[in-house]
């Protein structure tokens, strides 16, 4: 294997953790430690989180690569984009009706409602995840899909400075079952429509929560 696959294979596992919400804002990257986790070299691996950074995925600090840490001007550019771009992306996947993409988000609210009903935050976080990139995954254009994907780490501090608030939690809970029924319906106008409310109430939860103090990073 050349040394770019190489790379870029580091990269996609790396990148498909932070897009499943396996890596928290609590969580180093460090690129010797996940070169021996991996058994491979460290150069690849720090390669890898290099081009994650600039991608937008993580960022670089004295002690490792995270994600990205957000400012107020940070979080409300984040919430610009989503609203221009998620819910026409929503109508299209809507549009698509994509019978694989919709079970696996039906499976995810099911996840979902199951880790609330035990009240396990990471796991309703893990369920939210994998909804979103079910619904992203049925966009049929890569770019858009790929321009929101781009800040999807952004996305999820978002989501982790909130969810610990079990009515926040409903409140996802419910959006997200009116945006299924509008996926299985396919209706377009519906699901753009939600996703604009959805994101809008997303962005009023974080405000409520945006004194909170953010955890402290731990290695990984």
């Amino acid at each position: 294997m050349s040394r770019s696959s190489h790379r870029q294979r580091i990269h996609d596992e790396i990148r498909a953790r932070l897009l499943a919400g396996e890596i928290g804002p609590e969580d180093r990257l460090v690129d010797h430690v996940l070169a021996a986790g991996m058994g491979v070299s460290r150069m690849p691996v720090r390669e890898a989180l290099l081009q994650l950074t600039h991608e937008g995925y993580l960022d670089s600090t004295s002690r490792g690569f995270a994600l990205p840490s957000l400012s107020p001007q940070r979080v409300a550019e984040v919430f610009t984009l989503r609203k221009l771009l998620e819910p026409h992306a929503a109508a299209l996947a809507a549009q698509a009706r994509d019978p694989q993409r919709l079970q696996e988000m039906r499976a995810a609210l099911e996840a979902l409602a199951a880790a609330q009903g035990r009240g396990d935050v990471a796991a309703f976080h893990r369920a939210a995840e994998s909804f979103r990139n079910a619904w992203l995954a049925a966009v049929p254009n890569a770019e858009l899909r790929g321009a929101i994907q781009r800040y999807s780490a952004q996305v999820q501090q978002v989501r982790f400075a909130t969810m610990a608030d079990a009515a926040a939690r409903a409140t996802i809970a419910r959006g997200l079952a009116v945006l299924l029924a509008a996926f299985e319906k396919g209706d377009a106008l519906a699901a753009a429509d939600r996703m604009q409310r959805f994101v809008h109430d997303a962005e009023a939860a974080h405000a409520g929560f945006a004194a909170e103090p953010v955890p402290t990073r731990r290695a990984r």
